[in-house]
């Protein structure tokens, strides 16, 4: 993948004067292609690939953003092409949205699909992403001329720097002493500086909302919920080290961004686009209690605080973490609680106790914050015992919402490596709604989707406001639902050995 005119060294390159480049800046999650998410209508901009169009901009190009979130399909990503030009298409998926890190089938097949159509239009492609790094022979062969590994901004900004000075460079000397990237030779995935990725400290800068069309995202919002809600990211990464967890962008690392830095920015959000809800994207908000403080008093001096939602975990919780939360205007903390069983989270290496989750749940509630758990089914070795304390702990903590999956292999991972050889021909989703088992894990997806659907709902009676008596007084409706869902669980108990792969589980007594 050679462009075969105006060879120079990347030496002269860097020496040469640099110009304003055409730059279509893209990602390929289409919310459209993903049924559950796209009826859910709960779409946020690509603040990442926003974020880096706002630095290719301030770097002196001329920029502009495919945003597949709302678009229709890729057709749109072709007009795009049609009207920018690009000199550079740059794939640069959103790495605040965790569906990004699972690799949905159908959104790999689209980001190649575009990487094709710019190819044929004569503009050099760079792709970067948690997939891009993972897999860089599947862009390389849609016909990406160079991928970036990890966040890739140091390595990016040395690439558009040569191509400032020398468009049609050839690929050897554009990214030659280039580290931290991938490029094909010979039809061979060529690592260059052993895989070596530099990690940018600097913050980046504030997305580029004004290549996007905000006002489609508040339509949607408003005509599907009644309000409107915008995203932001007060971090990157996680310290944390699940063994499920994948992070080819930013590695064990944690990086806080100042916290008057983003109480300006939520200032800015409320003044341009008025949001009435913002999403926290970060794996981890806050983390520590003088931070959140140092947020809360800062967001009200400028008179800028917004509602917002956090995700977090139990053992960060402690009462003052919960009152700082609430006078930072948080209204909803997501826990990562994944399982009931603490043999199940040792196994996961989460780091966290089940005695933890109640305090925490408990903590959040008493500062009028609800509480949103994540659940994880399936993990390694996972028992009926194991799923049955999961089911006890919806019923004890009560949570107001559940996000429920099933252990999906992401690679780079100790997880991943363990099961690696029991991989099945299905190795990604074709959406999240799949809930598809991948390897051999205790049971089959038919009985963890069955499991799922009985703690959603679970959480849903538990929410209903239970009524004085029935109309012809035979009896309590809630006390009716609980029976019947009660009865669900006998059944699906009883029936669980059908649903066994070849696995010996212990079963409770």
């Amino acid at each position: 993948m050679t462009c075969t005119s105006d060879t120079v060294t990347g030496d002269t390159a860097v020496e040469g004067v640099r110009s304003a480049l055409s730059i279509l800046v893209a990602h390929s999650y289409f919310q459209r292609f993903d049924q559950k998410q796209f009826e859910r209508a709960k779409p946020y901009p690509p603040l990442a690939t926003l974020q880096v169009a706002a630095s290719l901009r301030e770097a002196g190009n001329r920029v502009a953003v495919f945003d597949a979130m709302l678009a229709s399909g890729v057709d749109e990503y072709q007009d795009s092409l049609q009207v920018a030009q690009p000199q550079l298409a740059l794939f640069y998926e959103d790495n605040f949205n965790y569906l990004s890190k699972m690799c949905l089938g159908r959104m790999r097949k689209a980001a190649c699909e575009m990487i094709t159509h710019a190819r044929r239009r004569g503009a050099r492609v760079i792709a970067a992403g948690s997939d891009v790094s993972d897999a860089p022979a599947v862009y390389l062969a849609a016909g990406a001329e160079v991928t970036l590994l990890g966040e890739g901004l140091t390595a990016l900004n040395a690439l558009v720097s040569r191509l400032q000075a020398h468009p049609r460079i050839d690929t050897v000397s554009l990214i030659d002493g280039i580290g931290g990237i991938a490029t094909a030779v010979n039809g061979k995935v060529v690592i260059a500086d052993n895989g070596r990725v530099v990690h940018e400290g600097r913050s980046s800068p504030m997305p580029a909302w004004d290549l996007i069309d905000i006002e489609r995202y508040r339509c949607t919002w408003r005509r599907a919920h009644g309000y409107f809600s915008m995203n932001m990211a007060a971090s990157r990464g996680c310290s944390f080290r699940c063994n499920w967890c994948a992070k080819p962008i930013w590695g064990n690392r944690y990086l806080q961004r100042e916290a008057t830095a983003v109480a300006k920015e939520m200032q800015f959000l409320r003044q341009a686009f008025r949001p009435d809800h913002v999403w926290f994207a970060d794996d981890i908000f806050g983390f520590r209690v003088d931070w959140v403080n140092a947020f809360a008093t800062a967001v009200h001096a400028l008179d800028g605080s917004i509602p917002f939602t956090i995700q977090t975990r139990a053992d960060l919780i402690s009462p003052a973490m919960a009152r700082a939360l609430r006078d930072a205007n948080c209204r909803e903390a997501w826990i990562g609680a994944e399982s009931g069983s603490q043999r199940v989270l040792d196994a996961m290496n989460k780091g966290t106790r089940v005695e933890e989750l109640p305090l925490a749940r408990e903590r959040l509630a008493a500062q009028d914050i609800r509480v949103g758990f994540f659940i994880q089914l399936g993990y390694l070795d996972e028992r009926l015992e194991d799923l049955l304390a999961t089911r006890e702990l919806i019923e004890t903590c009560r949570p107001d919402d559940i996000g429920v999956s099933v252990s999906y292999p992401l690679p780079g991972t100790p997880f991943y490596e363990k099961v690696r050889e029991q991989l099945r021909a299905k190795t990604h989703w074709q959406q999240s709604s799949d809930l598809e088992m991948m390897f051999e894990g205790t049971y089959d997806s038919r009985f963890y989707r069955a499991i799922r659907d009985l703690l959603h709902d679970q959480v849903t009676l538990d929410n209903r406001r239970r009524p004085r008596s029935c109309e012809d007084h035979s009896g309590d409706d809630y006390e009716c639902a609980r029976r019947a869902l009660e009865l669900r669980w006998e059944s699906l108990v009883a029936n669980e050995r059908q649903h066994r792969n070849h696995v010996e589980v212990a079963v409770p007594g």
